[in-house]
């Protein structure tokens, strides 16, 4: 299967390389010229500097893979939607749910699949949890916590797209949107929110916040909490997802969702759950690469061998959800 990618930067390699894994990449973009290049010289690929130009001649490619900035996730998904291929898109879906539904309905109008990059779903202790939910193990739930505490410094943010709310949109689009998509794939949909953000150390270094507090109330009558910042000093200190339901509790923990922390189920216990995918490389390490996992459902789909892992329809919950979060914030937490 041949593969395009548009957008070079860091998560484009990592891209490239399950690609080369499972298929063959055969263009990548970017405005700036050299980064496309770099990375067509590793793979034995075409660079281009001109999206529209990669479109028009790249007719073999099978998915073109979106590896922009957030705010040019849907631009550049239905630009190739359109010229006939199937996307792969990074998360966020996109920043708005207005441009979210633009890219399904332009997927569903040119009968091509739009796949959204949601690879904490395949981690071992997740998906192990997500299991137990399924099969009734757990009972009803009652509340879910999630807690995410990062460190991300002005250096992060430097000469980057990163902070800017036209093309970044917010701290829980960027850092903490698979946390939003776990909440909504293990407990439901949510029916309202409440919730306080503020930027207590990144002023002049961001558009938004760099900390919040969420509750929510799910459809179901599950209650919930977010705490999330992006202050922990020097290094990432936790990523967790708390459970507490009718027969038992569960904690997933670790820097980001990488181990069962706490359990204490009636009748059960959640073992062998296999090994934790390596996280990024440099400064903040703990996010989990399930890329691989990700590649190969979006070519067993294409084959007719699978159901996709995310669908669309729940990327879209995930801009819902963020949507009322941050509409409650502006409003004082009303």
């Amino acid at each position: 299967m041949r593969f395009a990618i548009i957008g070079c930067g860091r998560i484009a390699e990592r891209h490239a390389g399950h690609i080369n894994k499972t298929g063959v990449l055969k263009a990548v973009c970017d405005s700036d010229f050299k980064k496309a290049v770099d990375i067509a010289k590793k793979y034995d690929a075409i660079a281009y500097q001109d999206y529209d130009e990669m479109l028009a001649r790249e007719k073999e490619v099978a998915v073109i893979s979106v590896c922009t900035p957030n705010g040019l996730h849907a631009e550049h998904s239905i630009k190739a939607l359109q010229a006939g291929f199937h996307v792969l898109c990074e998360k966020p879906m996109a920043t708005n749910v207005k441009d979210g539904l633009e890219m399904i309905k332009a997927a569903e109008k040119a009968d091509r699949r739009l796949f959204i990059i949601k690879q904490n779903r395949f981690n071992p202790p997740v998906a192990a949890v997500k299991n137990a939910v399924d099969k009734g193990i757990l009972g009803k739930i009652y509340s879910i916590q999630v807690s995410c505490f990062w460190n991300r410094n002005a250096d992060y943010y430097k000469n980057s797209w990163k902070g800017t709310s036209a093309l970044d949109g917010g701290t829980l689009y960027t850092q903490f949107s698979h946390f939003i998509d776990l909440l909504y794939w293990i407990v439901g949909d949510v029916k309202q929110v409440f919730a306080l953000t503020s930027n207590f150390a990144h002023k002049g270094v961001i558009d938004f916040e760099d900390t919040g507090v969420v509750a929510l109330e799910f459809v179901n009558g599950a209650l919930g909490t977010i705490n999330y910042t992006v202050n922990s000093f020097n290094k990432n200190m936790e990523g967790s997802l708390t459970i507490f339901a009718e027969k038992g509790a569960v904690k997933i923990g670790g820097e980001y969702l990488n181990t069962i922390e706490y359990q204490n189920i009636d009748g059960f216990e959640i073992k062998d759950i296999g090994e934790q995918s390596i996280g990024n490389n440099g400064r903040y390490t703990g996010a989990s690469s399930n890329h691989d996992k990700v590649y190969e459902n979006l070519i067993n789909v294409l084959r007719d061998k699978s159901s996709v892992s995310t669908n669309s329809f729940e990327s879209l919950k995930t801009l819902e959800i963020i949507n009322k979060i941050y509409q409650s914030s502006k409003l004082g937490g009303v």
